[in-house]
Order: structure tokens, then sequence, then C-alpha cells
């Protein structure tokens, strides 16, 4: 999420429940509270709570090909603090971070939670082509690989000896290798920016780090097409969706606009893509879908601002969303990519 600055003293008693969060992370959270205060006295002014509901938001026709008119969103697991990163296991389980309560977890469909690991401030998931678990570990500054133990080791946590900012998600590439973004976003409070930029890397088996962007605001959700072609990033600062061409030897080149989603009340953050190449990302009141050319067909409104989302269930058509305190569930039409099953 971007930092944001407040418009004046907060008093001390609002903060002091997560004074140990990052400074973006507790003005996100404290503005998303006053945001939902006001819509409850609106609400209120007008003899109705008006609260967020699940919705399907239709803007073309074409979005009916990606959902049934009458799917149905369902309650997976609630009770957490702040959901990140779901990955699907194909155990039948979910792998989910929680953010607030410093834990990723193993959630099971019918709603029990266990904890994989306690770790400060979790946040993007993936596994890699071996079915590992790879974290964006913010306070770590760091990507790591989490055994089924719970027991971890760090893959990367500097660039040319500086620390990474805090890394927020991550994908494995066509190649194998690792592509996760570093916004300042989870900066632990009290820590120093090492690296003048925020940036889009690539590591690979040997650990070798290289730099792919430098010049995004806030580098954010990301990932691959299909055929391998095109890398996908979007930008919570300039609310945007970038994508480059993907070069044979791990680079990329010319960087354009897929998309905006400029609506109040989120920015672009996780990102999935199904089997065609269509994107499915995360924006203002939930999941946006937008085809392959960059046109935004609709939108999968929830009850709860969404982070981040996967795809599972054996044929992997489901989507399975981390929004606030929850963790939800819901069939589509098309079967998702899943770029570490392709290698």
């Amino acid at each position: 999420m971007p930092k944001a600055n407040p418009p004046g003293p907060i008093p001390t008693t609002i903060f002091e429940p997560m004074k140990w969060l990052p400074r973006a992370k507790r003005f996100w959270l404290a503005a998303t509270g006053l945001a939902c205060a006001c819509l409850l006295l609106v609400g209120f002014q007008n003899g109705s709570r008006a609260p967020r509901k699940f919705e399907l938001m239709a803007l073309m026709p074409q979005f009916w090909n990606f959902i049934d008119h009458d799917a149905e969103l369902t309650t997976v697991a609630d009770g957490f603090g702040f959901t990140e990163g779901p990955v699907w296991d194909p155990a039948g389980l979910l792998y989910v971070s929680d953010e607030s309560l410093n834990k990723i977890f193993r959630v099971y469909l019918d709603g029990r939670k266990e904890t994989l690991i306690e770790l400060g401030d979790p946040d993007g998931n993936t596994f890699d082509s071996h079915l590992r678990l790879l974290d964006c570990a913010s306070v770590l500054r760091a990507i790591i690989r989490i055994d089924p133990n719970g027991k971890y080791t760090v893959l990367a946590d500097r660039y040319q000896g500086h620390r990474f900012n805090s890394p927020n998600d991550v994908v494995m590439g066509p190649d194998g290798a690792i592509y996760f973004t570093d916004p300042t976003l989870d900066l632990p409070k009290g820590q120093k920016q090492e690296i003048p930029f925020q940036g889009v890397y690539r590591l690979d088996a040997r650990g070798n780090i290289k730099l792919l962007v430098k010049d995004m605001s806030q580098p954010n959700g990301l990932a691959f097409s299909p055929d391998g072609k095109r890398l996908y990033v979007d930008d919570s600062e300039q609310k945007n969706i970038r994508v480059f061409d993907f070069l044979a030897d791990g680079a990329v080149s010319n960087e354009r606009i897929f998309g905006e989603e400029k609506e109040p009340g989120g920015v672009p953050d996780g990102m999935k893509v199904d089997e065609s190449g269509n994107l499915f990302v995360v924006g203002s009141k939930g999941i946006w879908i937008w085809d392959a050319n960059g046109k935004h067909l609709g939108t999968i409104a929830l009850p709860q601002q969404p982070a981040n989302l996967t795809w599972g269930e054996k044929d992997y058509s489901t989507l399975y969303i981390t929004a606030g305190t929850s963790v939800y569930r819901i069939a589509t039409k098309v079967h998702g990519f899943v770029p570490y099953l392709r290698n």
C-alpha cells in the first residue's frame, strides 16, 4: 500500500496498539478506519449503514465469459489481522500471510488455521518449481524459503551490498528464476532505506541478483504472461499496471502502460493471470478483470478491500482472495496460469 501522510497530529491512542507496524501500514490502516467511519456516518444519516457487499460489476459483456451470473462468494476463514500472499497447496490447503499477527498460516478449507512460522510482517508468497514456499519477508528485508517445519533460509537480502527496502511480491519466471518487487511500503519502522529507488529484481539459482526496473514509484504485484513474453508489474502509488517485453536473457524492455486503476478506495496490488493471458488485479472495490489487450471488463466487488489472490483447486479455476481479516473463494469459468507448475 502507498505511503500516506497524516493531515495533522494523530492521537497516540489510535496508534498505540499498532505502534510496531511500519509507518506506511499504520497510516494506511488508520486511513482505512477513518474512511469506514465516514461511510458508516453517512449511512446512519441516510438511515442505513451502507456496508460493502459482494457484487459482480460487469462493464463489458465479455465479463461473463469469466464468471457465472450466479457465482457465489464464500468465506474460507476469518478472524485474521491483515491477510496477504495466498498460495494454493495441492494437498488441499492454503498458505496465507498475516501481516498484523506476524505469522504465515496453513489455512484449511473447513476454516481451521495452523501456524507455519512466526515472522515479522510476511507479505507475498509463491512456490518454486519444487513446491517449496517462498516469502517476501518485510522485517528481514529479504526473500526467504520456508520448509514444511517452519524453518527458513535467506535466499537474498542485498543488492550490491545494500539491504533491500521491503520485498513485497514474488513470482517464478519462465526461465526458472525468481522475480520480485521491492517498494518501501513496509520498510521497518526506524530503519533506513539503503537503496535509493524501488526496484524489480531477478534472483537466479546461484543467488545472483539482477536489477530489471528502477523507475517505478512503488512496484507491488507482478505476473508473467503464459507464453513468457510479457512481465506485468503494477505501481500502487501511480495506480497503474505496466507491461514489459521479457527477453531470453532474463532482462526486460519496451516499458509501457497496460492499464490504470485510478478509482478511489483501493490501489493495484496482487495480480494473477489466466491461461489465456487475461489479468485479475486487485483494485478499488475488489478484483478487476482485464483482457489481454488492456480492457477493463468488470470487477468482482468484495465485502473487504483485497490485497492479493491465487488460483486453487485441482483444475486451478477457483480464485482464493485475501481481503482484510478474511480469506474468500469464488469459482470462475477459466483456468489459472500457475508459473511454478510450468518448470
